[in-house]
């Protein structure tokens, strides 16, 4: 008996795309359910070395919500690389000027921190609003089941 074994060749052509609508779900939630679906691991066929996954399109992004206390403590760091650099912005601040960036972040946390993490973060595209321009591409509307039901 031989054990199957993917190839790198022709990943990219074989790759599918799913849509997931943003609207009333939990960023934590949903930002899990899409990174596992960008590494692969829904995939019988996944391989920890290879880049498996699919693309993502996250629409209304805007209409995403956090649970508990995180919208109004949570914080968002970057330094600015200058001494005294430290800039902070807050959940409500950051949904309100670029809320696409909050599910962009949060799904890149839950990827690996390696050449081929940043490659699957590629294949994530997150649009603030229901509209997006990758009908082109046909792709499948991608329901996760609620975290209320699995209990």
């Amino acid at each position: 008996m031989s054990t199957y074994f993917p190839s790198g060749a022709g990943l990219a052509q074989n790759r599918k795309w799913y849509v997931v609508d943003a609207a009333g779900k939990t960023v934590g939630h949903l930002a899990s359910e899409v990174a596992a679906v960008l590494t692969g691991k829904r995939n019988p066929k996944w391989t920890p070395f290879l880049d498996m996954g699919d693309h993502v399109i996250v629409v209304n992004a805007r209409k995403a919500m956090f649970t508990g206390s995180k919208a109004t403590d949570k914080v968002y760091r970057r330094h600015t690389l200058y001494p005294g650099g430290l800039r902070e912005t807050t959940v409500t601040e950051m949904f309100a000027k670029h809320p696409e960036r909050v599910i962009e972040l949060a799904v890149k946390g839950m990827l690996p921190k390696t050449k081929l993490g940043r490659a699957m973060v590629k294949k994530l595209k997150v649009y603030a609003d229901a509209e997006h321009p990758h009908t082109a591409q046909q792709p499948v509307i991608l329901n996760f089941p609620s975290r209320k039901n699995q209990k």
